[in-house]
C-alpha cells in the first residue's frame, strides 16, 4: 500500500508542475463552484485550509468569508492539526504554511464544513494527502460535518489506496 501511496503522489506531483501555469485560472473557477455549492453556502461554521503554492488557492475565499461566515483554520502542533479562528491575521508555521493567530477553536461539533486538500481523490470520496497523516488524525474527530475535497481535475483518479481508518469525503468539488 505505502508504495502505491508513494508512487500516486509522484505521479501527481509531476502534473502538478504540468499544468501549474493553469492553476490560477482553474483556482478561480473552483472558489466559484465552491461559494455556490449548497452545503457551503448553509454552513456556518467552516473549516478551510490557506493553500500552499501547489494546492487550489483559497486565500481570496477566507478572505472573502472572514466576515460572513466563523472560518477556521488549521495550525500544525507536532504531529496533530490544532483550529484556530481567521481573524484576518496570519503567521508563517511549519512547513512554510501561513496559519492564523486567532483564539483556538475546540469546539468540534459547531463545525458543519470542512474543505480539504489532498493530493489525490476519487470520485467515491477516498482521499490521499502528502503522507504526514494530519487530516487522517482530524478528521475522525468531525463525524458530524459535511466534508468536501477540493482539488484540480487532473487529481481526481479512479483509484486511491486507502486504509479501513481513512475517512471519506462526502463529496469532491473539482473542474
Amino acid at each position: 500500500m505505502r508504495e502505491l501511496k508513494k508512487k500516486l503522489r509522484g505521479i501527481i506531483r509531476a502534473l502538478k508542475k504540468k499544468y501549474e501555469p493553469q492553476h490560477e485560472k482553474m483556482s478561480k473557477a473552483l472558489m466559484l463552484k465552491l461559494e455556490h455549492d449548497e452545503d457551503f453556502i448553509q454552513a456556518q461554521t467552516v473549516l478551510l485550509y490557506y493553500s500552499m503554492q501547489d494546492e487550489v488557492d483559497t486565500h481570496s475565499l477566507v478572505e472573502k468569508y472572514a466576515s460572513k461566515k466563523r472560518i477556521l483554520l488549521p495550525v500544525v502542533v507536532n504531529n496533530d492539526l490544532e483550529l484556530h479562528l481567521f481573524t484576518g491575521e496570519l503567521r508563517v508555521g511549519e512547513f512554510g504554511i501561513m496559519e492564523p493567530v486567532g483564539p483556538l477553536f475546540e469546539d468540534y461539533e459547531q463545525i458543519d464544513l470542512v474543505v480539504v486538500p489532498g493530493m489525490a481523490f476519487s470520485k467515491a470520496g477516498h482521499r490521499m494527502g502528502r503522507g504526514k497523516g494530519f487530516y487522517d488524525r482530524l478528521l475522525p474527530k468531525l463525524p458530524h460535518a459535511k466534508k468536501v475535497g477540493l482539488c484540480f481535475p487532473y487529481q481526481v483518479v479512479k483509484y486511491v489506496p486507502t486504509y479501513v481508518t481513512d475517512v471519506r469525503m462526502d463529496k469532491v468539488v473539482s473542474l
